[in-house]
């Protein structure tokens, strides 16, 4: 296990700085001349010049790339040009909210597509099979917004129980915190619930049919235990990549749900942060959502190792 995680841990490091030269060359093709943003609207060409050598712009670009890298190892990734704020502070503000938000919608997809796949595959061609796939199909097929307002007009303005928007963080009132992202979190939850139940089935009927359940079900096992400790911790496997890549997408995806629930989250940060051409934000969040993208795919790695033993050799 140790030697996995080192082999990993290595393959980090050039995949990590692959990304942040992705994301460097990219800014440079944007539209709009950071220098004259900083200005605002009088650009005197005297204080435009004096912004392009603090902040190295009249640098060759493999200059400003070195200065910026060596922010970054610092834990410096420059200042916001709209908020006059350091991007790490903003980050850091941002985050833990999606963060929250995209832990709490997997929780849900996981409750509920992991069962209704392992009853879509155990009763297959029954009832309960079409009534799971028919949820599938819903959850699929159903715009976020949609669902998000529909979820507002019930649950907030006709009933009463939940709040319609804005964020609580749960240091300060975790009940009033999950009060107010239950809703996001299930319009996001819905539809990964949905493909986790497509992609458990799948598995589930492929793992079902092999021989060592057959030689289970011989041994006159239960059908409880032959569905829970053989087939389902190898149907897994599948299963946990798209739970890891799932909960990584919605860092930067969840930007909808965010905008009609009002929630200040990571997603909307970084599309204000493109309207706004706030480049020193856009290659922060970029790269930090790099960085936990490839985190949560070392984190799937080690949990195959967990779930299927036969792995760790």
């Amino acid at each position: 296990m140790l030697n996995f995680l080192a082999r990993r841990i290595v393959q980090i490091v050039p995949t990590l700085f692959f990304v942040s030269v992705l994301i460097f060359s990219l800014q440079q093709l944007l539209p709009g001349d950071p220098a004259l943003v900083m200005a605002g609207e009088e650009r005197d060409p005297a204080v435009i010049e004096q912004i392009r050598q603090q902040y190295q712009l009249d640098q060759p670009i493999a200059v400003q790339y070195a200065y910026w890298l060596k922010g970054v190892l610092t834990g410096n990734f420059g200042e916001s040009l709209r908020n006059k704020m350091p991007v790490r502070e903003l980050i850091a503000q941002k985050l833990p909210v999606t963060l929250q938000l995209g832990s709490m919608a997997m929780l849900i997809a996981f409750l509920i597509g992991i069962p209704a796949g392992i009853v879509s595959a155990v009763k297959k061609g029954t009832a309960w099979d079409y009534g799971a796939n028919l949820f599938a199909l819903w959850g699929i097929s159903t715009p976020n917004f949609w669902l998000g307002i529909l979820m507002i007009f019930l649950f907030s303005i006709e009933l009463g129980w939940l709040p319609a928007s804005g964020y609580v963080p749960l240091t300060e009132n975790w009940r009033a915190s999950l009060a107010a992202t239950i809703m996001p979190a299930f319009v996001l939850g819905n539809a990964i619930s949905a493909v986790l139940m497509r992609h458990t089935r799948s598995a589930m009927l492929q793992v079902l049919e092999s021989d060592y359940v057959r030689t289970a079900r011989a041994k006159g096992l239960s059908e409880r235990s032959v569905i829970l400790k053989h087939a389902l911790r190898n149907a897994l496997t599948p299963v946990i990549t798209l739970g890891a890549l799932e909960l990584g997408t919605l860092l930067s995806g969840a930007v909808l749900t965010e905008q009609i629930f009002s929630i200040p989250g990571f997603g909307k940060l970084i599309v204000d942060a493109v309207f706004n051409r706030d480049y020193a934000v856009v290659q922060g969040v970029v790269l930090v959502t790099a960085t936990v993208y490839i985190t949560l795919n070392l984190v799937a790695d080690v949990a195959y190792i967990l779930v299927n033993p036969r792995l760790r050799g």
